[in-house]
């Protein structure tokens, strides 16, 4: 399906919003197929943590192809340059194919990267740069990134490293301009799905209880035995950041869910903010009342697709 004004169909909105789900079948009613936009997703063996709901991606008794999942080894830092490079490959290939690419997440830095035509490129390491940096505060950190304009736009300012090389990557883009143009021209329409506040942490508390009792733990602890350290899983995301602290002691189980089940949702509020800044910025979002049942859900769908 294409209708010539757009060549990608994004859905987004706030984590724990059925968004995979929805993604599926509207890509069954496009001639499509998925391109995941979760940072985390892209690892393999970090299943339950990641929240990646195989089963989703069939509807009516067919696989709905999905890419950019299960493409990397835990313990390798994949970049936005990275994932962005291959979401054009991605894009370009089911294009090819005559299929409609449907984007499907929430990891802010990735939708920009897939959908907001920028050209980012593969930055090294600043060595110098970051001994400059090394004893300064997060504070000062962020109001350092604050005062760069870069195209990235935010970072997770809640992990020094990302802090670190958001600036890394903001002083190169400053000092090589000419490196920056457009890459394959992508036309998105946006389609968010997105709950009242109530239902949403309703949401996000039972999804959680769900993962504990489906071995989120014992996912984790199996990576630390595979050799993933838990401070490297601190990079990895709340759950495993959480569950890390627990396994290593420093954390009671009863204080990690609560600490744990806190953190997702001031994660959801940041997703929200976000969404807005994007709005603001000139992209229109179409949200859907994830309330609705499915069927209605895609009748709303399509309406804006036409």
């Amino acid at each position: 399906m294409d209708n010539g004004k757009y060549n990608l169909i994004a859905v987004v909105g706030p984590t724990a919003g059925g968004k995979t789900a929805f993604a599926a079948h509207l890509a069954s009613a496009v001639n499509g197929e998925v391109i995941s936009a979760d940072s985390r997703q892209i690892y393999r063996r970090m299943n339950i943590g990641t929240g990646k709901d195989y089963n989703d991606y069939i509807v009516n008794g067919k696989q709905i192809p999905v890419h950019l999942i299960d493409i990397v080894e835990p313990g390798y830092k994949y970049s936005v340059f990275e994932y962005q490079r291959d979401f054009y490959t991605v894009f370009n290939e089911i294009r090819a194919n005559g299929r409609m690419p449907v984007l499907c997440g929430g990891s802010g830095m990735y939708i920009d990267a897939a959908t907001r035509n920028y050209r980012l490129v593969e930055v090294p390491e600043n060595e110098e740069l970051r001994r400059d940096l090394k004893d300064k505060t997060m504070d000062e950190l962020s109001e350092i990134l604050s005062k760069m304009k870069t195209l990235h736009n935010q970072t997770d300012t809640g992990n020094k490293e990302r802090v670190l090389r958001a600036i890394e990557i903001g002083k190169y883009y400053q000092e090589n301009m000419q490196l920056i143009s457009h890459f394959t021209e992508v036309n998105p329409v946006y389609v968010g799905i997105v709950f009242d506040r109530k239902v949403e942490r309703e949401r996000i508390t039972s999804r959680l209880d769900y993962r504990l009792k489906q071995g989120l733990v014992d996912e984790v602890r199996q990576l630390i035995e595979s050799g993933i350290s838990p401070e490297e899983l601190i990079y990895y995301g709340l759950e495993y950041r959480y569950a890390a602290l627990f396994l290593t002691g420093k954390l009671d189980y009863e204080t990690m869910t609560d600490k744990l089940n806190t953190a997702i949702h001031q994660f959801a509020k940041r997703q929200r903010t976000w969404f807005r800044k994007m709005e603001r910025e000139g992209c229109r979002i179409h949200w859907i009342n994830g309330n609705l049942p499915m069927s209605a859900k895609l009748e709303e769908a399509m309406k804006v697709l036409r």
